[in-house]
């Protein structure tokens, strides 16, 4: 493993980050080599007490297939959220993930036939998801928490990701606005 992934630095920085799920195009992904897509649910696409999801939801899915992208969901919540919220879609999908232990990640990667080169990591959480991804030399693809909780555990995860968030936009204050937060 090369040292800039044993970093810090490296695993909780993201690679991108976007104001939304769904700007995260199958053009942008298509453009920097992506062709699957392991994706969050809750606060990512869609709140915690969104049981299924809205047309905008499945739209921007139907977008990813149509571009022949290969997407996953892999959330840390229970089966029963995970199972109704993708009776709709269709795709694989990872309850109880364990993230951000990369196990899970492995295991849909090899169901999609995909590799590092070829794989990125949707979520909005660097301690999770971007961890998760990182360890296996992933993209990370971040988006801000839809409704972020407000317990003391969250806001204590979320104090800790802040500078590493700044670190982003600040290699990034030239980047479209898309690009940043």
């Amino acid at each position: 493993m090369k040292r800039k992934h044993c970093s810090l630095r490296y695993l909780l920085t993201p690679d991108y980050m976007f104001r939304t799920y769904d700007e995260v195009t199958a053009e942008f992904l298509q453009s920097i080599g992506i062709r699957a897509l392991l994706i969050d649910i809750d606060n990512t696409l869609a709140p915690y007490e969104q049981p299924e999801p809205d047309e905008r939801i499945r739209a921007w899915f139907a977008s990813l297939s149509a571009a022949g992208i290969r997407a996953s969901l892999i959330s840390n919540n229970h089966a029963p959220r995970v199972e109704l919220f993708n009776r709709t879609l269709g795709l694989d999908a990872y309850p109880d993930s364990g993230k951000p232990r990369p196990k899970t990640l492995r295991i849909a990667m090899a169901r999609m036939g995909s590799c590092a080169e070829d794989t990125a990591v949707l979520g909005d959480q660097l301690l999770t998801d971007a961890l998760a991804g990182h360890h296996l030399g992933l993209r990370a693809i971040i988006v801000p928490p839809i409704k972020d909780k407000t317990t003391l555990f969250f806001r204590f995860k979320r104090w800790l990701e802040k500078p590493y968030i700044k670190r982003y936009e600040r290699a990034h204050a030239d980047a479209p606005r898309k690009d940043t937060l």
